[in-house]
């Protein structure tokens, strides 16, 4: 039983609200008397002009929705710079992975055309051509320029 009223109260409070709250949507009338006074009413006399009144509450501040659009078009705006700041980073990063990786690639062949070991590529028919002395100083100065051409940073030392 005491649940029951504990929960009633409440239920009872919300319809009332309800009830209460629903005259502010009410139609408004405007009319004169016979006194000659200008009199607002919910209901009009049934021999009289009345006129009726749109009593819909004006906003706080008319210019909230235009300032809301504003607000939302610059939080929109700053997503999107944050969205291609976070995209041009990772291209960077990216970038700067496959710059390393190339230099780390002429650096070692490098060290291969530096060895005494036979060195040799491919001609055009799939054959072996080795490398001759001249040949491998020439391709060590092309791999060094494509060094300073990458701006590569030093070689770290082991």
């Amino acid at each position: 039983m005491k649940l029951y009223l504990s929960l009633s109260i409440p239920m009872l409070t919300a319809i009332a609200l309800l009830i209460t709250a629903t005259p502010g949507n009410a139609t408004l009338y405007k009319w004169t008397d016979e006194n000659g006074r200008v009199v607002y009413g919910d209901q009009p006399p049934p021999n009289s002009k009345s006129e009726r009144l749109n009593a819909g509450v004006a906003p706080a501040d008319p210019n909230a929705l235009r300032d809301m659009a504003a607000k939302d078009a610059d939080i929109r705006k700053r997503m999107q710079q944050r969205s291609d700041e976070a995209a041009k980073s990772d291209k960077d990063q990216a970038d700067a992975k496959h710059k390393l990786e190339l230099c780390a690639q002429a650096r070692g062949r490098i060290r291969t055309m530096r060895e005494l070991a036979p060195v040799y590529r491919f001609n055009d028919k799939g054959e072996r051509v080795f490398f001759e002395a001249a040949d491998r100083e020439k391709a060590i100065a092309e791999l060094e320029k494509n060094l300073k051409d990458l701006k590569c940073p030093p070689e770290p030392a082991t």
